[in-house]
């Protein structure tokens, strides 16, 4: 069906119908992991293997966390089922000093970055030991270490900040480029076309990571824009603008570290539109089948990027049903242990509610953390 025609109706995101069609977005994986010899970037087996292990592995936490909301234990998640390639292999094709700036589906980029998991468990249970202290929503997560900027709500806001990081990186002469990902919706946003503008004006190494999911949220692609693709509104403001599947993680990686040679040796900004499926809700408060058929859903599902991946490493003689097998085991039982310990610690302190708001905290503010310390308190949660 045309989206063009009927705009009521999201079914595939353009160009990712199927294997083999010419156009102007990139392939390397077909849906059953042969590879194209002419655009495969050759990457070292095991790079692949840690790509895929860490797919793989935001996989199974996504499964398991749903389950947590569901049974209450966790108010809120925002899964990435579908999209792992688009966010693993974007973030493996990056160098250690560039920064990750996220929407709010990208904790695999941090976990791939070292981001311990029992600090992203103790962030989805909020407890004292979450690093964002329990004032943010689960998934909201942060890690300097990492290079893995704070999650925040509002939609773009990640753009226009990651575009000020680089430009202030370029005047201080650091080889640094920053990294946002967004989804498609936020290119109809403000953040998203100032950010764009002053990164083509001023040539800032910034690689902007588009996931082109077909829906921003329940609003299908063709009801927010009218442009054929979304990389021509990088054309407007005079940013490079490659195409690629972003179900296929050889392709995502050749792209995205394409952009991120060209943006550290000089030649400005570029945006990676990866065209991929979210293959479950925006988050656990979501009921896709309000708004697209599972005809639509059981079709994305070729193209899941976990397979594609899987099959090809296979072939290489890199990957087994048993070490499948194997390595989801080990997560689950590390799974079990970060949640086991995080609905053990005690809940974020009444005065930390107080702190990390000056640098000398202000006598007033002073004596009102301990009279509010010294206050009542409930007896049980609430």
């Amino acid at each position: 069906m045309d989206i063009q025609t009927d705009p009521g109706h999201r079914s595939d995101p353009p160009d990712t119908a199927a294997d083999g069609e010419q156009s102007d977005v990139l392939r390397v994986l077909s849906t059953d992991g042969k590879v194209d010899p002419k655009t495969n970037p050759n990457l070292d087996p095991q790079l692949l293997v840690g790509i895929y292990e860490h797919m793989l592995r935001v996989r199974l936490l996504d499964q398991r966390l749903f389950k947590l909301q569901r049974q209450g234990r966790i108010g809120f998640h925002v899964g990435a089922e579908g999209e792992e390639a688009a966010i693993v292999a974007a973030t493996a094709a990056l160098r250690e000093q560039d920064w990750v700036f996220p929407c709010y589906r990208e904790v695999g980029a941090a976990l791939y970055r070292g981001f311990p998991l029992q600090n992203y468990i103790d962030n989805m249970f909020g407890n004292a030991n979450d690093t964002a202290r329990g004032r943010q929503m689960p998934d909201h997560v942060t890690s300097r270490n990492a290079h893995y900027l704070s999650v925040t709500s509002p939609i773009g806001t990640q753009i226009t900040q990651a575009v000020g990081f680089a430009w202030a990186a370029k005047l201080r002469n650091e080889d640094v480029v920053t990294a946002p990902f967004f989804g498609d919706g936020a290119t109809s946003a403000n953040d998203f076309h100032a950010a764009m503008n002053f990164a083509g004006v001023f040539q800032i190494p910034t690689v902007f990571l588009l996931r082109n999911n077909g829906w921003a949220i329940s609003v299908p692609l063709a009801q927010q824009t009218r442009t054929t693709n979304l990389a021509v509104k990088a054309d407007g403001y005079g940013v490079t603008a490659v195409r690629c599947d972003g179900n296929d993680a050889l392709a995502v990686y050749r792209a995205v570290s394409e952009a991120v040679a060209r943006a550290a040796a000089g030649g400005g900004p570029t945006m990676v539109e990866m065209l991929t499926y979210r293959l479950g809700a925006h988050t656990t408060s979501d009921d896709p089948t309000a708004y697209r058929t599972p005809d639509e859903v059981e079709q994305a599902q070729v193209r899941d990027p976990l397979p594609r991946l899987r099959k090809y490493l296979e072939s290489l003689g890199h990957w087994s049903p048993a070490r499948e097998t194997e390595f989801e085991q080990s997560v689950t039982d590390e799974l079990r242990g970060c949640v086991e310990r995080a609905e053990q610690a005690a809940p974020p302190s009444v005065a930390s509610l107080f702190e990390d708001v000056y640098e000398h905290m202000p006598s007033h503010l002073r004596d009102q953390m301990q009279e509010c310390s010294a206050g009542p308190r409930p007896t049980k949660a609430h």
